[in-house]
């Protein structure tokens, strides 16, 4: 099996410099139709699926591998290896956050940068962090997602995308929830909401900008303060969204605090 076959690979755009792109939980590569043609002219751009996502290798998904987020941070590794070229920068949502610390972690210097959005290293709460929900609504969750992946399926991807000027956005996330193997969507879940990379993210020099939503079910605001303290190169940019897919709903707002953020790669490229 071919590395572009297991993760559907797909290389856009021309530049020095290149743009890796990792979707989050029940998304696959579409979700950043928004925002790819704003950078194809300064950067090669990466676009691929999860293992068990979009239009990846399902014969590929090993329950045992993707038992952790390490598993995926293999797979990131692998596609930089084959893929990138000069500086690597790691533009991720969501849980691809943590995946693309852990690459990090795994090969110190592999990574230039990081792009988060949304992201989140804990999504429980405890004494001294808040993480946006008790262990008891995790559980709570991840019940109701074995019971009836379907109907969990429709009634959460509203709330996780918001955006409630834009109805269609709603739709197209819940479809892209409901076409995933839902037993592969399970085990993602559990290993997605029980995951803690407090301890990963600590200290993390790599130049990360953290972009959040000002109102976000997912990952609140508390979370990305959390983050900017406690990675030393780090800059939190909150923008005006409601919702936990700002790159969707207002991407806009997003390719200008990105562009802002990658100013010494364009300006490099361009030289």
């Amino acid at each position: 099996m071919s590395l572009q076959s297991r993760n559907n690979v797909k290389v856009i755009g021309e530049g020095s410099a290149t743009l890796i792109l990792s979707h989050g939980f029940g998304c696959d590569q579409t979700m950043w139709r928004y925002l790819v043609d704003h950078f194809t002219g300064h950067f090669k751009v990466v676009l691929y699926d999860l293992v068990g996502a979009g239009q990846s290798d399902l014969g590929a998904y090993v329950r045992q591998k993707y038992d952790s987020l390490a598993g995926y941070a293999q797979d990131l590794g692998d596609i930089i290896d084959e893929y990138a070229c000069g500086p690597v920068i790691v533009v991720s949502h969501s849980v691809s956050s943590m995946i693309g610390v852990l690459a990090d972690r795994m090969s110190p210097g592999k990574i230039d940068a990081h792009v988060m959005i949304g992201p989140s290293p804990c999504y429980i709460d405890s004494d001294n962090y808040v993480g946006g929900f008790k262990l008891e609504d995790i559980h709570s969750l991840l019940d109701t997602l074995d019971s009836n992946y379907l109907g969990w399926s429709s009634t959460m991807a509203p709330v996780i995308m918001g955006a409630p000027g834009q109805p269609a956005l709603s739709e197209e996330l819940t479809n892209s929830f409901c076409r995933t193997e839902p037993e592969i969507a399970k085990q993602f879940a559990r290993v997605t909401f029980m995951s803690d990379n407090r301890k990963d993210v600590a200290g993390l020099t790599t130049p990360t900008l953290i972009l959040q939503s000002a109102d976000d079910l997912i990952a609140p605001i508390a979370v990305g303060k959390y983050l900017e303290a406690v990675m030393p190169n780090s800059t939190l940019c909150i923008v005006a969204n409601v919702g936990h897919c700002p790159h969707m709903s207002v991407p806009s707002a997003c390719s200008e605090a990105i562009d802002n953020f990658l100013l010494p790669w364009t300006a490099a490229n361009a030289g």
